[in-house]
């Protein structure tokens, strides 16, 4: 195939012949044309030549070449665009995630062997992020394509991610095809969420805590429940669903608030809830020195660690939150805790939980763990594409 080769380091192909999809910028060695357009399809070889992956180059980022496919002979054009799809949808449908009003993650990046590319589905729409120079560069294509799906009618381009920045690319949220219905009423396990895809946190839903939400709701009888970064409501709505008394939720944006609200309301649960919009950490120091005590406690924050030089921060914000967390808790209480920074390995997460514990003079013991939903898949060559960890701990 006639496309522009690059020749990596003597020795740099190692991760490529694991099917790892990444190339940093230190592994590239000759390139045959040295200015190449950013999402431009390349080969790439070993150092003596050898034709090992067909990938995406982006010379504005460090991340340097993401891998299409590992088959030289592969042609990227709409037909690969549309088998990958396919093969990702086939999934969801054997998962049994694509109902009539069901929302999903149709396609997540890398674990679908479309890197760069992350795809939600809400009832019959589409909303795609565009996070790297090689989707970017097929954009129209996999519009189309997606627009082919017998069960989407629109697609929202919602290209807001800041590591579009990494890659040299503008903030661009549009509809890209068919017509946008704005605020979408999804059903999970029975359950009713009103999302806005176009202005909330990620494309509007954490899809990915849907295992989570589940394991709420089996833990929640009679509960009296704080939940800690409640964003929309997903966990207040599981925790009455399994029986919840009371919820208290926190959160530091009113907007998601008024969504909890909405989100509790549609969903018949009238009373026993609480919002209160502030600081986490804040509040929860608060409800401590108040004497205030719960039986079931939920810390979902967003990500404390985006980068290496942030690891120790990040643990000291984790351990910090457990603490408090355990301190609210009565005798016999459970505490959910998450993570959902990619850099928190599951040993380190339950470490520091377990120093949490200590600080807090409480004894925990781990009833379950939880991790992202099976949408959101973990392709066993990219072990970064496991991020969430989740512990279930109920103390003396």
């Amino acid at each position: 195939m006639n496309l522009p080769k690059i020749f990596l380091l003597p020795g740099r192909e190692k991760s490529l012949l694991r099917h790892h999809q990444w190339i940093f910028s230190g592994a590239v060695g000759k390139m045959e044309q040295p200015d190449l357009p950013p999402g431009e399809t390349v080969m790439v070889c070993s150092s003596d030549g050898q034709e090992l992956a067909i990938g995406a180059y982006s010379p504005h980022s460090q991340l340097r070449i993401r891998v299409w496919s590992f088959d030289p002979r592969e042609k990227i054009d709409a037909q690969f665009f549309r088998n990958r799809i396919a093969d990702a949808v086939k999934l969801r449908q054997n998962l049994g995630l694509i109902t009539e009003n069901s929302g999903c993650r149709l396609i997540y990046s890398e674990s679908d062997r479309l890197p760069g590319l992350i795809v939600d589905r809400y009832c019959d729409t589409a909303v795609v992020q565009f996070l790297c120079a090689g989707s970017e560069f097929f954009r129209e294509i996999i519009i189309g394509e997606l627009m082919k799906l017998p069960f989407i009618n629109c697609v929202y381009d919602r290209s807001d991610s800041p590591v579009r920045k990494k890659e040299n690319l503008p903030v661009r949220c549009e509809v890209a095809a068919g017509k946008f219905p704005g605020e979408i009423v999804i059903d999970e396990n029975g359950l009713l969420f009103s999302t806005d895809p176009a202005h909330g946190q990620k494309t509007g839903f954490y899809f990915d805590l849907r295992d989570a939400r589940n394991m709420v709701r089996k833990y929640a009888r009679n509960k009296k429940v704080l939940n800690v970064f409640s964003y929309t409501g997903g966990f207040a709505c599981a925790a009455f669903a399994g029986g919840a008394g009371s919820v208290l939720n926190i959160d530091s944006s009113a907007p998601a608030l008024e969504q909890c609200r909405k989100n509790l309301l549609l969903n018949n649960f009238n009373e026993n809830w609480e919002n209160r919009c502030g600081d986490a950490f804040k509040l929860l120091r608060q409800l401590s020195d108040q004497g205030e005590k719960f039986d079931l406690v939920i810390l979902d924050p967003p990500k404390l660690i985006d980068s290496r030089n942030a690891l120790m921060r990040g643990c000291r914000g984790y351990q910090d939150l457990a603490r408090l967390g355990f301190k609210l808790l009565n005798p016999g209480g459970i505490l959910f805790n998450f993570s959902c920074s990619g850099l928190m390995t599951p040993e380190l997460f339950q470490k520091i939980t377990a120093s949490a514990a200590e600080d807090a003079g409480v004894c925990g013991r781990i009833i379950a763990r939880t991790e992202q939903s099976p949408d959101h898949p973990t392709i066993l060559a990219i072990p970064e594409t496991f991020y969430l960890k989740g512990l279930v701990t109920v103390i003396n």
